[in-house]
């Protein structure tokens, strides 16, 4: 196959969804020599917060020299992110041809009376013969829903099993609980890793340290982090880890009230790997923590008036997000752009957040099976919130957003990462078409905001 071919191939299986167990995903990497054992992993579950501290932990290896694999989901700008090395995307070649080979073999299976894996296991054998091919140092893999059933879990040399926040999401699959949901993201503790953990609730963390057993768990706690200076454009604090060591003055780009927690387990990550060979020195890991990117959470995509561009899918996400629109924007006019998949808790994230909202445009994400309907979202909005309105697409409703507003407001687009990918690349578009035209570049505002 071809990349074209392959991309096809990836929209047709697409019907088979997602699949929770380890068998199909197993029996797929035994046929293609099992390229995962050759690899050594740091594994990360969680709800919110898991691809940002991944960001922090594969800036720090890349800047101290050693050559990382990443692989998360879903996409934020481009299919084949997904599956990176030193900061390079497999290229569409390599991953056709990659493909080419786990369709072989994954269609072998179905001939033989064994359920076909799905999209998403047979990208995770992909990416494990990339990494393999690439003779990676060491892979970081965030699991795309759960832990001990998620495709990713077949790994048996994993470093540091890590896990952010936890909280509610993926209900039909984990559980109506959140010690049930947390049991399953547990699963990806192994023997030997290991074990390290963000700021989570009460009921987590007790399940977590139950489930580690007599091995030590890192934790990051809310105390230890001091001196927030807060801004939209870079942030900074101090932070004392586990192990004692004082951090003065760490520095990220990220913006969100959130960051220095995701920034802190990072932290922790790196010094649990140190203790399985992979140090670095301070300065690499400020280095690194300070060169970290990472799309689409709260993230500035525009100035004049502020374009924000965020992630927040869920309650706990939603309820971060208001966190920060209270802190950043205080006294300010806001418009919402809304799109959401329909097996998400949209009535809550809109519960969460609409207070804050001079006006709402919902929007259907495009190319999305899951899709909530524009028409549907805003229908439950109106119930919240007085100023609601359906935009027939992405284009119309960045349009109707700069029509609505003027430069001292702000525009926040939030909801499914599936189609904050297309709304980036319209702002990139009508920005470069606003420059070719002779206005004035966005300015820049001041680094740093107030104090938290």
């Amino acid at each position: 196959m071809n990349y074209r071919e392959t991309m096809e191939y990836i929209e047709d299986m697409s019907y088979l969804g997602s699949v929770p167990g380890l068998e199909s995903t197993a029996e797929l990497c035994r046929r293609l020599g099992d390229p995962q054992e050759g690899l050594f992993f740091v594994h990360i579950a969680g709800t919110n917060g898991k691809g940002s501290a991944l960001a922090y932990v594969y800036s720090i290896l890349r800047t101290a020299g050693y050559r990382a694999g990443l692989y998360t989901s879903p996409a934020v700008y481009a299919y084949r992110e997904r599956i990176q090395v030193n900061g390079k995307e497999i290229l569409a070649r390599e991953f056709a041809l990659l493909m080419s080979l786990v369709r072989e073999e994954a269609d072998a299976m179905e001939a033989e009376g064994l359920p076909h894996p799905t999209v998403f296991e047979m990208e995770t054998a992909a990416a494990f013969l990339y990494f393999k091919e690439q003779h990676c140092d060491i892979v970081l893999m965030e699991c795309g829903m759960g832990g001990d059933l998620d495709a990713t879990n077949i790994v048996r040399n994993t470093l540091v099993a890590a896990f952010s926040s936890i909280s509610m999401d993926h209900m039909a699959f984990l559980g109506n609980t959140l010690q049930e949901i947390a049991a399953h993201k547990a699963g990806i503790i192994k023997p030997g890793a290991e074990i390290v953990s963000g700021i989570q609730q009460p009921e987590v963390s007790g399940l977590l340290r139950r489930r580690a057993g007599d091995a030590e768990i890192r934790v990051v706690e809310r105390e230890r982090l001091s001196r927030i200076k807060c801004g939209l454009e870079r942030q900074r604090f101090d932070y004392v880890s586990d192990s004692g060591i004082l951090y003065r003055h760490l520095e990220i780009s990220l913006a969100g009230l959130t960051q220095p927690e995701n920034a802190a387990l990072a932290v922790e990550i790196m010094e649990a790997l140190g203790k399985k060979g992979f140090s670095v020195t301070e300065k690499q890991l400020r280095d690194g923590l300070g060169a970290a990117k990472w799309g689409y959470r709260f993230e500035i995509a525009a100035r004049k008036p502020y374009f924000i561009l965020d992630g927040a899918h869920n309650e706990d996400a939603a309820k971060r997000l208001a966190e920060s629109i209270r802190f950043y924007f205080t006294n300010k006019k806001i418009l919402y752009i809304m799109g959401m998949l329909k097996d998400k808790e949209y009535e809550k994230v809109i519960a969460h957040t609409y207070a804050y909202a001079e006006q709402i445009i919902t929007v259907t994400p495009p190319g999305q099976a899951r899709a909530l309907p524009g028409h549907e979202l805003a229908e439950t909005a109106s119930g919240y919130h007085p100023k609601v309105t359906e935009a027939g697409s992405l284009e119309e409703a960045v349009e109707m957003a700069y029509l609505l507003t003027e430069k001292d407001w702000v525009i926040i687009a939030f909801g499914s990462l599936s189609y904050l990918g297309a709304l980036g690349r319209i702002l990139k578009d009508r920005s470069e078409k606003h420059d070719r035209s002779g206005k004035d570049k966005r300015g820049r505002q001041a680094a740093f905001g107030r104090y938290r």
